[in-house]
């Protein structure tokens, strides 16, 4: 019922959170410093599609090609009429739309070159959570991209911002941090004391008669991201803090269900780290990442974004398109990460973009036509 959404606490907690979000908003607030995240406010999610019809009741007049599977998506195939022109910012997923692994996907230096040169604001906000927004923003100068450090968000930095906006340092409470460095380095330029992380990457509980883990009872909050080196200790250790610690939260980064650590193949992502404690504790988290609203309310209450003209490109439908659906924003699925093409239009998917395309490069597939049929000519 309303009446018990409305009064639940982590719901009143949110939206206590968000309404600091005014107070934080007058200044604006380096990239990679405390004051960043104190303007990073999380958010009640609608339990409603707020869907902004970027097709509208009727496909008249787009140049887009309807699929036979499922009629209500549309490969791009003019996007200097149907996409480009009533968009001002690009929020772009990473892993799998911007490279894959640590491979930069061919065309995409000079197509973010492109669209810069239109005018056009990106943002690049991913779930992965093993680098902090410092470290991410060292990933994309090692494969020559050019993107300045104010443009990154990582989910790493939304659990931060949503521990920072719920005043978790004033509790005096320890996090317990299941996952990488990237989440270590956002607390600490919040200032939140933490443990956990690879520093238990090879510790292993003694589980002879008698045996228990001793876990410390000022452990407030258990974020949990990506783990190369997840355990059972670290498994144990977290259910331990959120089963017997009164009020303790779970926080996951994300839930993902796979990701790429290479090019070669799909690797399990953090919903497995999320899944093995949800199943020891029966306690649903608190997601941070996408589709989360909270990045998407930072940037529109920051920087005064318009949200029907922001779109958002990924390559997964239960993460990067939902976060566009639900959350009021155009969307466009790429083919050239996780999600197919037969997924997509397959009769069980019910998550539906605006349009697709097999990557980002085709956003000027036009003008490259336009240019090889001048070339022919020419010959």
């Amino acid at each position: 019922s309303l009446h018990l959404l409305f009064n639940n606490p982590k719901t009143i907690t949110m939206n206590i959170a968000k309404s600091a979000l005014a107070l934080t908003l007058a200044s604006t607030a380096r990239a990679f410093s405390p004051a960043a995240t104190r303007a990073f406010a999380p958010a009640a999610r609608s339990s409603g599609n707020a869907r902004a019809s970027f097709i509208g009741s009727s496909s008249r007049g787009i140049h887009a090609s309807a699929t036979a599977l499922n009629a209500n998506v549309l490969k791009l195939t003019e996007p200097a009429k149907d996409l480009l022109p009533g968009v001002d910012v690009f929020i772009f997923d990473c892993d799998g739309v911007i490279w894959r692994g640590d491979s930069v996907i061919d065309g995409i230096p000079e197509t973010l070159e492109k669209l810069r040169a239109l005018g056009k604001k990106m943002y690049f906000v991913t779930n992965n959570s093993t680098k902090s927004r410092a470290g991410y923003k060292k990933k994309f100068d090692s494969l020559g991209l050019n993107v300045p450090a104010e443009e990154i968000f990582s989910s790493s930095f939304a659990a931060a911002a949503y521990l920072e906006q719920t005043k978790f340092k004033e509790t005096g409470k320890k996090v317990y941090v299941v996952g990488e460095v990237g989440i270590q380095e956002e607390l600490d330029l919040i200032g939140v004391p933490h443990f956990g992380g690879p520093e238990d990457g090879g510790k292993i509980p003694d589980m002879g008669p008698g045996c228990r883990v001793e876990h410390d009872h000022d452990v407030g909050a258990v974020v949990v991201g990506f783990d190369r080196n997840i355990n059972y200790y670290k498994i144990q250790y977290a259910q331990l803090c959120i089963n017997e610690n009164p009020g303790c939260e779970f926080i996951a980064t994300n839930t993902d269900a796979v990701t790429h650590l290479t090019d070669a193949q799909e690797w399990a992502g953090n919903g497995s780290m999320v899944g093995a404690i949800k199943g020891c504790t029966g306690q649903e988290p608190t997601v941070v990442g996408k589709p989360s609203p909270l990045m998407i309310d930072y940037l529109t209450d920051k920087l005064g974004l318009d949200k029907g003209r922001i779109c958002m490109v990924g390559d997964r439908l239960d993460t990067d398109i939902l976060f566009g659906t639900d959350n009021g924003l155009k969307s466009l699925l790429v083919l050239s990460g996780v999600t197919t093409e037969e997924k997509l239009l397959s009769q069980e998917n019910t998550i539906t973009p605006d349009f697709y395309a097999d990557s980002i490069v085709d956003f000027f597939i036009d003008e490259d036509a336009k240019v090889e049929a001048t070339a022919e000519a020419t010959a």
